[in-house]
């Protein structure tokens, strides 16, 4: 709003000057027109040097007049430029407002507009917005266990990568079933720029196991709160996902809104886009306490260092003890307490615009986040129904994750241009052999697969392998397409299967 108003300023005082100016101007070369009562020609052709009236001072006077006259047309030139680009900034800035209030495109650390649901109007936007440094890493935070959040760990990481334009650290907090296999896949695909480290989530459990969760997540839906705890102690910020999020845009946007927090503000949250934190979803639900509708927390924008020195750990942990008195259990998991703890502490938050976590649970607000599809920068599949949900635009939103599903991972092998990365041993000696192969051979296609590491993704279904006691077991290799994975299975039901997919099945 204040941008708006200074808008209007300018374009006002720039009207006023272009009026004036050139009425001035005439008023003062008509006055200076005149010497002893008669007008003096400011013609070349009637002035001449042999006129009578023709002197030295007058002379000077033409001169003079002639380039105040070429300073105030240039004045006037460029009053005239300045007050063009004034009308056509005015129509944006009143678009910008109306998109403002409709999608929330700016967030507000303000506890009294984030219970209002207040957001547009809080930031000028001729503000300039803040920048990620070319190079510099990007850190984020997942949570994963099993077969079944592993493969949608490598979807969002599909989507991250591809957009992505800076360097990633992953910091994995997995069970040993889903280290195993996202080891071995982040090993096998060597990607440039791309760092993993694992956190044992088994040596977690006991952090959070006191904790009763009715959600489906289990007790690794509680393993955010100790973030604090688990992540290196040198590690200032970091990025939390759940794994069940896409992305439609470059993560570097969302990180350079950590520059936006002021104050105590420690964490970045995206309001809950559905009914249930005001209790009205069915007869006596009685939810967590939570300011207004809540926030959900499956995009999370967390500044470590500073949750550290107000004692976060201290802090979760006495409010889950004080609400667990009442309410005996979490029903959305680390969810309920983080709403519980931002309702006695609001400073707490810097609301994040919508968009950065559009929910598509039955029964939400989305579509008041975007209205066009450039608005969409993440999508969360947070229902049970997953892809199944209904939604107004579901068939786009579906669409949009089955192409990160299923595009092939090998393209994201690509070099940031112009950031250094830790070489790699396998992936150097790999494109070693592969530049010293003749690519004029007539079997360098099959010289070529020799070298060839394919990416692996161990156990794409649950598996458990007991080994037959009399040694009789039979292994069976088939190479196949995703949508030939079910025929497999009905082979038969004492078939032990162990899937693994390389390359494009990823």
């Amino acid at each position: 709003m204040l941008g708006v108003c200074r808008g209007r300023r300018k374009f006002l005082a720039a009207s006023l000057t272009l009026l004036c100016i050139p009425a001035i101007t005439w008023l003062y070369l008509f006055a200076g027109s005149f010497e002893d009562g008669k007008p003096v020609s400011l013609s070349p052709l009637e002035a001449q040097p042999h006129s009578p009236r023709y002197t030295a001072s007058s002379q000077r006077e033409r001169e003079s007049l002639e380039v105040r006259v070429r300073e105030v047309e240039e004045e006037n030139r460029a009053l005239r430029r300045q007050l063009s680009l004034a009308q056509g900034r005015s129509p944006s800035h009143r678009r910008g407002n109306h998109s403002k209030t409709y999608s929330m495109e700016e967030g507000t650390g303000d506890s009294e507009n984030l219970h209002a649901g207040i957001v547009a109007g809080n930031s000028s936007e001729c503000g300039q917005q803040p920048v990620v440094e070319k190079c510099e890493t990007i850190h984020v935070a997942i949570v994963c266990a099993g077969y079944n959040a592993s493969r949608d760990v490598v979807t969002l990481v599909k989507s991250v990568l591809f957009h992505r334009r800076n360097p990633l650290h992953f910091h994995l907090i997995a069970d040993s079933i889903a280290e195993q296999i996202l080891a071995t896949l982040f090993q096998t695909w060597m990607v440039p720029a791309v760092r993993v480290d694992f956190y044992n989530a088994d040596e977690l459990k006991s952090e959070v196991s006191w904790i009763p969760n009715k959600h489906y997540s289990g007790i690794y839906g509680l393993m955010k709160l100790v973030l604090t705890k688990t992540l290196p102690a040198n590690l200032e910020r970091v990025i939390v996902l759940d794994t069940d999020i896409t992305f439609a845009t470059d993560i570097a946007e969302l990180w350079a809104v950590f520059h936006k927090f002021k104050g105590q503000q420690v964490l970045g949250l995206v309001e809950n886009q559905s009914d249930w934190y005001l209790g009205n979803l069915w007869k006596n639900h009685r939810p967590w306490p939570a300011l207004g509708r809540g926030y959900n927390t499956g995009v999370i924008l967390l500044l470590l260092d500073k949750l550290r020195k107000m004692k976060w750990e201290q802090m979760w942990r006495l409010t889950a003890e004080r609400e667990l008195m009442g309410m005996l259990s979490t029903s959305l998991a680390d969810q309920d307490i983080f709403n519980a703890v931002i309702k006695q502490n609001p400073f707490l938050v810097y609301q994040l615009p919508c968009f950065w976590n559009v929910q598509l649970s039955d029964h939400t607000r989305s579509e008041q986040c975007y209205r066009d599809v450039s608005d969409l920068k993440v999508i969360h599949w947070n229902s049970p129904k997953k892809l199944r949900v209904k939604n107004k635009h579901v068939e786009f939103f579906r669409n949009l994750y089955l192409t990160f599903l299923e595009y092939d991972g090998n393209l994201l092998r690509r070099e940031l241009f112009g950031c250094p990365s830790e070489a790699d041993v396998n992936s150097e000696n790999l494109q070693k052999q592969l530049s010293e192969l003749d690519e004029d051979d007539l079997c360098y296609e099959f010289r070529r697969e020799r070298f060839t590491v394919h990416r692996t993704h161990l156990y794409f279904l649950h598996y458990e392998y007991e080994p037959a006691s009399d040694n009789t077991d039979v292994t069976l290799v088939a190479q196949l397409s995703m949508d030939s994975l079910d025929s497999s299975q009905t082979l038969s039901p004492n078939v032990s299967c162990k899937t693994t997919f390389p390359e494009r099945c990823l």
